[in-house]
This record gives structure tokens, sequence and C-alpha cells, in this order.
């Protein structure tokens, strides 16, 4: 079995991050899978046979819900950005701009302690539309 998703020597990573690695390769996984429904379905010309595969997307979107909610629960900066780009009405870039913005996150992986700042923003997100 390969360990591709590492970048860095697994053996100094904290099991925190190696857990995280796992989960954002299940989630590549799952929307591969997601997308290889959609391709399946989109020409399978029988019924029952398009059911089931469409039962099974259920499943893969199921699980990349579950692995998208534990790293958020894990990751409160990301959480705050995605309730501020989730549901929301409008125009999805501007909403996360502003989430992004609102989080003080400046890019990172969202993985510092409360009250520890890692932003690393010039600040520029909020010049858009300032007529510059």
């Amino acid at each position: 079995m390969g360990f591709d998703q590492y970048h860095e020597p697994p053996e100094e990573l904290s099991p925190e991050i190696r857990t995280r690695a796992r989960l954002f390769a299940s989630l590549t996984e799952e929307a591969e899978a997601i997308g290889w429904y959609d391709q399946r379905m989109s020409l399978e010309p029988d019924a029952e046979a398009r059911a089931i595969m469409e039962d099974a997307q259920g499943e893969e979107f199921k699980h990349f819900c579950m692995d998208l909610e534990f790293l958020l629960r894990r990751l409160p900066r990301w959480r705050e950005i995605a309730e501020g780009v989730l549901f929301q009405e409008g125009d999805i870039v501007e909403h996360g701009e502003a989430a992004e913005a609102a989080s003080g996150d400046g890019g990172g992986d969202g993985g510092s302690a409360a009250g520890e700042s890692t932003t690393s923003s010039l600040g520029i997100a909020g010049l858009k539309g300032a007529g510059l």
C-alpha cells in the first residue's frame, strides 16, 4: 500500500497530521468515485442499472460528507469559512472572500491552537471593488 499522501516523512508527522492526511486522501477518493458514477450513469441505458449506480453514488457522497465533517470539527477556522460559504444565496466567490477575511485565515491549514495567529494575508481581499 502506497503512502503518497505524505510529502514529508510520515514518521516525523504527528498522529493528528497523519489522520488528516488519511481523511484528505479519502475525500479525494470519494469525490473521484462520485464523478465516475456521474459518467457511468450519463451513458447507462438500463434504468435499473442506473438506479443501482445512483444508490451507490449516494453512498460515496455520504462518505465524502462524513470525511469533510470530521475535518471541519477539528479545524475550527476551516469550519468558520465553510459556514460562510455553504448554503448561502448569492455569489459564491464573494462569500468565500468574506468568510476567509472574517476568520482571520491567511491561507494556513487552520491547525494552530486557539488564539495563535498564523495569518499571512496581505489584507488585499477587502480591496476588491474599491476602484483601485
